[in-house]
């Protein structure tokens, strides 16, 4: 689950981080009364998940409260890159002499934690790995030692952070890192992390992705679900109990088990399409679930193919396949289904959809997940 902004840096006040005073406000006059609070001159920042925010005219600095209402005015209602705002952070400005990056996550293939830090911050780290990769340190953590407060200091030094701010630097990444472990985050970044003429280092900027699956740890996290933006396919699915994600392609993607998901996102890509979202039924692919799949990729518009890709392992196939003969008699589809089916029981499968009377314009079965791609490709651009 991504925060928004002002939720970050709240999240990142509980683990004693640094973070500029101010306030959420869902009105001009709320964000005058935060302004007032804070004490000018104040920035008004627009409260999207998506960047670009500074170049559409999503935060402004305001000197005053007519300033603040001005800009509260015009920034609420925005909308950026298809993203409306509906809430301003307002915060007192912070007078810059330096900017740096500091990021947490996980390296699933290191089995490790990440640290990844640069003296170059403000701007995309993407942007500084193209054009300087020596300027972005990288270090692996094993989640049993943890961050110590040596190896925070030597990695500032590593990242050639000046010596007037090593220190603050240092003290920032253990507690950085303190809330990405204890706060059960997948991400924890600050770009800007920024050093004032006061010597003071302070999370300018907070960006936080918190782990789903330790929601059971965090009835806390309630009030961020609240306000979470998801579009109207991803609500669906919710209601449903799917794990979905929207995207904006045109092949409805429905698999077993995430990392087969992924896979099939990245072979429909590789074969020249696009998929529409990340579906992962588990192991569950009896007809309810496969209903409740296929209505939700039918909501989606733009979706003119959809690729089924199964296999079974404690899932068996005939389970499956009639799992989708009922699940067809039950929606009534705007796109083709392209299957692949494989593992346990999958030709008793394949023969159970064979022997359904299902017309070929409904739905075709492959034996591979290239052939299978193919198709589903070939189906969404109408060949």
């Amino acid at each position: 689950m991504d925060l928004f902004e002002y939720q970050g840096k709240q999240y990142f006040a509980r683990f004693d981080i640094p973070v500029s005073p101010g306030g959420a406000a869902d009105t001009v006059d709320e964000a005058v009364k935060v302004a007032d609070a804070s004490g000018y001159p104040v920035v008004v920042k627009a409260q999207v998940q998506v960047g670009g925010r500074g170049k559409a005219g999503g935060i402004k600095l305001a000197n005053n409260a007519e300033e603040t209402r001005f800009h509260a005015n015009n920034i609420l209602g925005m909308d950026i890159k298809g993203h409306v705002v509906k809430r301003v952070w307002v915060e007192n400005a912070s007078d810059i002499e330096e900017e740096y990056y500091a990021s947490f996550t996980l390296d699933r293939a290191a089995k490790k934690h990440l640290l990844m830090l640069s003296a170059q911050g403000g701007v995309e780290i993407e942007e500084v790995a193209e054009k300087d990769p020596d300027a972005i340190i990288k270090l692996h953590i094993d989640p049993v030692d943890g961050l110590s407060a040596a190896a925070a200091h030597k990695a500032a030094v590593d990242a050639k952070i000046p010596a007037k701010a090593l220190d603050g630097v240092a003290k920032i990444l253990v507690q950085l890192y303190r809330c990405f472990t204890e706060g059960d985050c997948d991400l924890a970044e600050i770009n800007p992390l920024i050093l004032k003429p006061t010597g003071e280092v302070h999370a300018l900027d907070a960006k936080v992705s918190l782990d789903d699956n330790a929601d059971f740890r965090h009835p806390e996290w309630a009030e961020y679900r609240a306000t979470e933006e998801l579009d109207s396919r991803e609500q669906l699915a919710r209601t449903h109990g799917l794990q979905y994600i929207g995207l904006d392609g045109t092949v409805g993607i429905i698999a077993n088990g995430a990392g087969l998901a992924m896979s099939t996102l990245d072979v429909v890509n590789q074969v020249g399409g696009t998929a529409a979202n990340f579906l992962d039924i588990g192991g569950g692919a009896n007809a309810d679930v496969m209903a409740a799949a296929l209505e939700v990729i039918n909501f989606d518009e733009k979706v003119t193919s959809i690729f089924i890709n199964i296999f079974g392992g404690i899932t068996r196939g005939e389970e499956v396949a009639k799992g989708i003969v009922e699940a067809l008699s039950r929606v009534t589809l705007k796109a083709p289904i392209v299957i692949r089916l494989d593992g346990t029981n999958a030709e008793e499968g394949r023969k159970i959809l064979a022997d359904a009377g299902i017309p070929e314009s409904t739905l075709i079965s492959k034996p591979t997940m290239l052939e299978a791609a193919h198709a589903a490709v070939a189906l969404s651009k109408g060949k």
